[in-house]
């Protein structure tokens, strides 16, 4: 997986090449199925090029190699902004993007999460909007995405093997009447696949798998795009801003190399793919005359709706060894609670599954700030800890956006982003519930005392360049194109309308393999 392959490399005049702007999930996956269509495309990544090799099993290592660590500030009231102002988020600064980072999850939506507005009605403070596509509409990219990904439980593919971590949910789950539980949907491999590896267990999923057998952009699509002889990567690149010309069409992207040296890529189509918070970022940046306010902005969408869905952890103390951090950090889910239900008291559901931090990680996440006797206490207990996780759907509210920061700014002399998150009463309502739930479960299994712990900075990052039917309402169509430029588009997780209940990974490269055929085609017949 770590061979090189003859580097191709395309001018910077070439006005002809679709230019991607990040490499993750969506810029990673939706590169490919251009290139493999005959289509030149040079991506930009703003991070380094890591290999297998220079994976270590060390979190706090792999989290200064893989993160975007470039300043960022936080607004609002929520614990989030409270305990981490500086990374409210995690978001990856590498090729493969969160694909080096994620823990594998990869579950299809449920066809009422593209109707949230019409499933739950109108709901006070929350910006709730259909989507402009429905499930039946994504079914046949969902199915190439799990067979590309080799999605556990599909396609013939085996399930991991349980855990201990596992093993204790699954008792606890069946003894308080749970039923969908299992070792989940997992884009990683359990017996050799597609030139990747099988999973050796060893627990730093999310650190770069060493053992390649979890899929990564990394080491599956961008390769597979270079072989085709039609893509040029061009790591540590940061794009600074989209240009175009008089009339407003996009034009080319201007960015920056290692070196801080700036160039001007011509491009025929721009694709923006840098994520949640630096997507609108970019476009915000990239005002001009034309576009006073940004690019793709004249609903004055661009960064608002921001949605990183609901989490909470809680932790079974029991009274022998789990050893919880034996295999796959997420080896297991319960997906009862995922269908709305009314009568819970809120909106939209929530999936939950194990967790297996490591003990740096575990300790820094518990209970930030935190010291004495019942803190120690809990750090001594790590060994005779089950862990799991809670991911629910939160509620969209305008004014949770990513929005340009009045006075600071990076080292190109761009303002730097910032980030305001308050939680919905919904959000409240969903993470109490589910805390006291999963707290009943572990008891169930034998735990003789329970933790829980705040909500911590997650990877989902989503809804800040939402697709709409029309453009007042949001940013792009179903396709991924902006509403105000034809040959602009947005590729990765900001154009989700509202967050669903569950991971949101297989949903973003499903998406971004339904866009590259539709770009394709638009190329083709001339309408870009």
């Amino acid at each position: 997986m770590d061979d090189e392959v003859a580097a191709v490399t395309f001018e910077e005049d070439d006005d002809g090449v679709v230019v991607v702007i990040g490499s993750g999930a969506s810029g990673g996956t939706l590169a490919n199925e251009l290139c493999h269509k005959g289509i030149k495309v040079v991506v930009l990544e703003a991070g380094p090029r890591l290999k297998l090799t220079d994976f270590e099993n060390d979190e706090y290592t792999m989290y200064h190699k893989l993160s975007w660590l470039d300043e960022r500030t936080v607004t609002g009231r929520g614990s989030i902004a409270r305990n981490w102002p500086r990374s409210p988020t995690w978001v990856c600064k590498t090729v493969g993007g969160s694909t080096v980072h994620w823990a594998g999850l990869s579950l299809r939506w449920h066809a009422h999460e593209f109707q949230a507005r019409t499933r739950y009605g109108a709901v006070a403070g929350a910006s709730l909007m259909d989507w402009p596509l429905s499930l039946s509409d994504l079914e046949p990219f969902y199915a190439k995405a799990e067979d590309k990904m080799g999605v556990t439980g599909t396609n013939g593919i085996p399930h991991l093997p349980p855990t201990n971590n596992y093993k204790i949910l699954s008792l606890g789950a069946r003894r308080v009447g749970y039923e969908l539980v299992d070792t989940s949907y997992m884009a990683i491999n359990a017996q050799p696949r597609d030139g990747r590896n099988a999973c050796d267990q060893i627990g730093f999923c999310m650190q770069g798998c060493k053992s390649g057998a979890k899929w990564s952009t990394l080491y599956t699509e961008i390769p597979k795009a270079e072989a085709t002889g039609n893509l040029e990567l061009r790591a540590d690149c940061m794009a600074l801003r989209v240009e175009h010309d008089p009339k407003g069409k996009v034009t080319g992207v201007l960015y920056a190399d290692r070196s801080g040296q700036q160039h001007l890529q011509k491009a025929r189509v721009v694709v923006v793919a840098c994520n949640a918070i630096e997507s609108p970022r970019l476009l915000l940046n990239s005002a001009s005359n034309v576009y006073p306010e940004g690019l793709g902005n004249s609903s004055g969408m661009v960064g608002k709706n921001y949605t990183r869905h609901m989490t909470g952890y809680v932790y079974g103390v029991f009274d022998k060894p789990v050893n919880m951090y034996r295999g796959t950090t997420a080896s297991g889910l319960v997906r009862d609670e995922w269908p709305h239900e009314d009568k819970r008291g809120f909106c939209g559901g929530y999936v939950f599954g194990t967790c297996a931090l490591g003990l740096p990680y575990f300790a820094a996440f518990l209970n930030p700030g935190a010291w004495g006797r019942e803190f120690t206490s809990d750090i001594e207990a790590y060994d005779h800890l089950a862990g799991t996780f809670i991911n629910g759907e939160d509620m969209p509210i305008e004014t949770n956006q990513v929005s340009l920061h009045p006075n600071k700014r990076d080292r190109f002399g761009l303002p730097i982003p910032n980030i305001n998150i308050d939680d919905h009463p919904n959000d409240t309502a969903m993470r109490n519930y589910s805390l006291k739930q999963v707290a009943e479960l572990m008891m169930a299994a034998g735990a003789v005392r329970t933790i829980e712990c705040p909500p911590m900075p997650g990877s989902h990052n989503m809804g800040t360049c939402r697709m709409s039917n029309g453009a007042r309402d949001g940013v792009v169509n179903k396709w991924g194109q902006t509403h105000d430029i034809p040959n602009l588009f947005v590729a990765d997780g900001s154009i989700f309308t509202t967050a669903g209940g569950c991971n949101p990974t297989l949903t973003i490269v499903t998406l971004a393999m339904r866009e590259a055929a539709y770009i394709a085609e638009q190329m083709r017949t001339n309408a870009i």
